[in-house]
Parts: C-alpha cells; structure tokens; sequence
C-alpha cells in the first residue's frame, strides 16, 4: 500500500471513530466516564488547569503554525508549509461549522462535540509528526501535551472527555486526508498484461 493510501485510510478511519462516538454520545447526558473525569480533574487547581490548557490556546498555536510555516518555506517545500497552515485552518472551520453544529452537544452554553480546542491541538500536532523525522518523539511528546491539556479542560469545564476523544480523532482525519490529497501522486506504470 502506497503512503498515499495509508494516510488516507488513516484518515477515512478517524473519520469514522469521530462519527461513531459522536452518534453514542451527543444525543444523551454526560456518561460515567465523563462524570468520573470531571470528578477528578476537577480536584486540582484552578492554577494548575489554567496552566494545563496553554497548549490548546490561539496566543499558542498561531506563532507555532507560523514558525512552522517559516521553516517550510526556509526549506523550499512548499506543499509543506501550505500543510502546516491549510491542516488545522481545515479542521478547525470543519469542527466549527459542521461538526459541532450537526451533533449539537452542549456544555456551559456552548457547542462542545468535538472539542475545538483539542482539534485545534491535535491539528498542528498531527502536522508536526507528519514533516518531522522523529515521529515516535513527536508522537510520545504530543500524547503528554494532550494528556495535559484534557485534564486541564475537563477540570475547568471547557468540555467532557468524550467531547476530547471525538477532536483527538477528528483533528488527524482532517490533516492526513489533506496531506494525502498534496502527495504528488506517482506515475502509474505500464501495464505489463
């Protein structure tokens, strides 16, 4: 299988768990896991949890995106840094417009299903793993800011751990579909028979 199809089934599979996870839960009252997450986070302090979702902020993310972008464009790679900008614009105006809207879930008077903030996270997250060479570093170090930044979320309130799940699934389908999409495809060969 071709990278190409790789990252597009990838894709098409976090679609689905989005989907799935959104149908059992946003039409019903926050379940037992996400009574028992809100329980224990919110046990920790208002400090802490402030400090936890610094990752999942604009004022964060932006200068990471455009940094990110500069260093594609410093590297003549294009395709690259249109990824870095296009994949979490894209998911975000997805989540925002679409998905909230069509699942309708509530939490503190706001859309919450799937988390923005987390889609928002994961998108430059997923970005990064794609156009770095350490994948596994990149991959163990963006599960530790995630990690964080749920807590910090649920404890604050801003979403429910199921809300978190349905964007951390979300944010990879939209990059690595789009990333599938900017692969040059390959030239077929001639057919032999």
């Amino acid at each position: 299988m071709t990278a190409r199809r790789t990252l597009a089934l990838f894709a098409a599979l976090c679609a689905l768990a989005t989907l799935a996870l959104g149908l059992l839960v946003a039409p019903y009252a926050p379940g037992t896991v996400d009574q028992w997450a809100e329980r224990h986070a919110s046990t920790l302090s208002p400090a802490l949890l402030n400090t936890l979702v610094l990752p999942t902020e604009p004022y964060v993310l932006i200068p990471a995106v455009v940094v990110i972008a500069g260093i594609c464009l410093y590297q003549r790679n294009r395709l690259d840094a249109l990824l870095a900008v296009a994949g979490p614009l894209v998911a975000i105006a997805l989540n925002s417009w679409a998905l909230k809207p069509a699942f309708d879930r509530w939490k503190g008077g706001t859309l919450a299903y799937p988390s923005g903030h987390t889609v928002s996270l994961l998108a430059v997250l997923t970005v990064i793993v794609l156009l770095v060479r350490f994948k596994a570093l990149a991959v163990a170090v963006g599960a530790v800011l995630v990690c964080c930044a749920a807590i910090g979320m649920i404890g604050l309130g801003y979403h429910y751990l199921t809300d978190i799940v349905g964007g951390v699934c979300f944010a990879p389908a939209v990059v690595t579909a789009l990333r599938a999409a900017l692969s040059s495809r390959r030239a077929r060969e001639p057919s032999t028979g």
